[in-house]
């Protein structure tokens, strides 16, 4: 165990790393963002802004050759993750990569032998179980509260078609909807419920150049249905209920709050009576930053392990091989 802070470097000058992760490692306890690789001038100076002291690296390789950076974040094109997490670990370094770490499932297999290998910590960044509104709704919903849970059903949606040259608009960099956001709508799913699907019966998505921009998907779970629908062509909306025999839970803000809006759980009970519990102040990705920091410095147990993250691109990989017959 050191009380010293965990000192991050960041592959690339992303916008999510910009405008979340970035400012999340600086604001988080025991961490310490102090190095970021990048050859543009112009992309390191919004780190600049509010980390003045951050050192830049002109390459991926040359930050990991940083024998003062402890860890570092990777929000690179999705195809570019397994590659790079596994050099960053043969450099030495924790990992914490953004979501999917990988575009199959068995692809975690070498990264899940590499982190056992050299017993450092590697995750995916999956924020949304570091925060307490999940933690709530699993409650609600294992403790009984709403009955015996019969349906769960969840959207998450947003329009980028404008935006031709997203990445998660090319399939040469693993983008599609469901690489983004079904990870939130399966895998929430899986963590409050501990639930894995036994079949997906219905999987219908609409493709544009190679990547899925809506999906319809229906599974059948031990004790319950499951259906969500992601797009990246309808207007911004996200929600997640689970529904049982006497009550239901709905998380209004699930995925993004303080973006989307404030994260709020409502447990409905009989009677038509409502609970509200509200989180208007956390930020999950300070959150991660710090569970993250307490396995490195403490060997505290990660919330969100790379097994579970396997689990969720398992779905995922179900709900394509039943789209494509």
């Amino acid at each position: 165990m050191t009380d010293k802070p965990v000192r991050w470097g960041i592959l690339g000058a992303a916008k999510f790393a910009r405008e979340h992760m970035g400012p999340a490692i600086h604001a988080a306890k025991g961490a310490d963002l102090a190095a970021l690789a990048t050859s543009s001038p112009d992309k390191a100076a919004p780190f600049r802004a509010f980390a003045p002291g951050i050192d830049v690296h002109d390459g991926y390789d040359a930050l990991l050759a940083d024998a003062s950076i402890d860890a570092v974040y990777i929000p690179l094109p999705n195809h570019l993750h397994v590659d790079w997490t596994l050099k960053a670990l043969d450099a030495g370094k924790h990992v914490l990569c953004e979501k999917p770490l990988a575009m199959r499932a068995d692809q975690f297999d070498a990264v899940i032998a590499k982190r056992d290998a050299t017993g450092l910590v590697a995750a995916e960044a999956y924020m949304i179980v570091h925060h307490p509104q999940w933690h709530l709704a699993r409650t609600l919903v294992r403790s009984g509260e709403i009955g015996e849970l019969v349906q769960v059903d969840g959207v998450f949606s947003y329009d980028n078609r404008t935006d031709t040259g997203n990445i998660r608009n090319r399939a040469d960099t693993g983008g599609g909807g469901i690489p983004d956001i079904g990870v939130y709508t399966y895998g929430s799913a899986r963590f409050v419920t501990g639930e894995e699907p036994e079949e997906i019966t219905h999987a219908e998505i609409t493709w544009e150049n190679g990547v899925d921009v809506w999906a319809r998907v229906c599974a059948r779970f031990p004790s319950f249905q499951y259906h969500a629908v992601t797009s990246m062509r309808m207007a911004a909306r996200q929600e997640m209920t689970f529904h049982g025999s006497k009550g239901f839970v709905r998380l209004t803000a699930p995925f993004n709050p303080q973006v989307f809006g404030q994260a709020e759980v409502h447990l409905h009970r009989p009677g038509f009576e409502v609970v509200t519990t509200r989180f208007p102040a956390v930020n999950h990705y300070v959150q991660q930053v710090e569970a993250f920091g307490r396995s490195v410095r403490e060997g505290a147990e990660y919330p969100c392990p790379l097994e579970f993250s396997r689990g969720t691109q398992a779905m995922i990989d179900m709900v394509f091989a039943r789209a494509r017959g």
